[in-house]
């Protein structure tokens, strides 16, 4: 499935929050508002995606933003970093948009603001894209993530019509993380406790361990980008399925920030591809 990259453009929609809780533990939620966010929209997907911009510390730039400014305008170590994240929900009526942000203390840049954000603050939002939803024609789901997968799979349990066969697993720390998800009748979220194993370790085995049900497959598997790596091998090469029924990527990579890993993220997804395509034993693309 294709990723339509978020828009882009020189001026970022301002927002302001107007909402913020706790969810868990580690998952604060934050909703964003005002009239900053006229003419934002979403078409359709469950995995849309937004840039948030900071600015950086005790740097003020000329309002409204323009990026292209910015950058002609100011040193590099002041420009403006950006951090990527799922949308949660968008509310046309009220013209509001909820994220769900990890937070792990003071570690990272998003986290932490979320973690102290207060009704009134500003954020500068960039987008949005994506490219999937899940299939209607689809005889059965699989919908497989981490914590940073979490909203898009909650978003897309929200849309999958009455009846469906869904397999969903969701890997999170332990108990106290998970949510109340809303899901058709009968499909029960499988919450995968890591208990302090290796990220993504979990879910590699989930997967691997599932009795794959009869029928064409639409899947959905995102999270640390090392597991998602093994997790599309498996898909591909061990049980076959083709590539246009996977939305399959790596939303972050351990030792990276967002902005290191997509600085590289399309290379290293090629890479991945050659390398799984050469597996093949006649060369095919499965």
């Amino acid at each position: 499935m294709t990723e339509r990259p978020a828009r882009t453009s020189p001026t970022p929609y301002k927002a302001h929050v107007v909402h913020a809780e706790r969810l868990t533990p580690h998952m604060a939620r934050i909703v964003f508002g005002g009239p900053g966010l006229a003419g934002f929209g979403l078409d359709g997907y469950t995995d849309h995606y937004v840039k948030l911009v900071f600015p950086a510390e005790g740097v003020r730039y000329p309002e409204p933003w323009d990026i292209d400014r910015i950058k002609a305008d100011f040193p590099r170590e002041q420009w403006p970093s950006n951090r990527t994240y799922t949308v949660r929900s968008w509310d046309a009526e009220t013209a509001e948009l909820t994220i769900d942000f990890v937070v792990h203390g003071d570690e990272g840049l998003a986290g932490p603001w979320a973690a102290r954000a207060r009704v009134g603050d500003p954020m500068w939002i960039i987008g949005p894209g994506g490219g999937y939803a899940p299939d209607p024609t689809a005889d059965w789901h699989l919908l497989v993530g981490d914590e940073s997968a979490l909203p898009a799979i909650a978003a897309s349990l929200e849309r999958i019509p009455e009846g469906a066969l869904v397999h969903a697993f969701v890997e999170i720390e332990d108990p106290a993380e998970e949510q109340k998800l809303v899901a058709p009748a009968g499909v029960a979220v499988q919450w995968l406790h890591r208990n302090g194993r290796p990220v993504g370790e979990a879910m590699v085995e989930a997967v691997t361990g599932l009795d794959f049900p009869a029928g064409r497959v639409s899947a959905f598997v995102h999270g640390e980008a090392g597991c998602v790596k093994e997790l599309r091998r498996h898909l591909r090469l061990d049980r076959g399925i083709d590539r246009a029924q996977l939305s399959i990527s790596g939303y972050w990579r351990l030792g990276q920030n967002d902005e290191a890993w997509r600085a590289v993220k399309r290379a290293w997804n090629e890479q991945v591809e050659r390398e799984q395509e050469s597996a093949e034993p006649d060369g095919r693309v499965a």
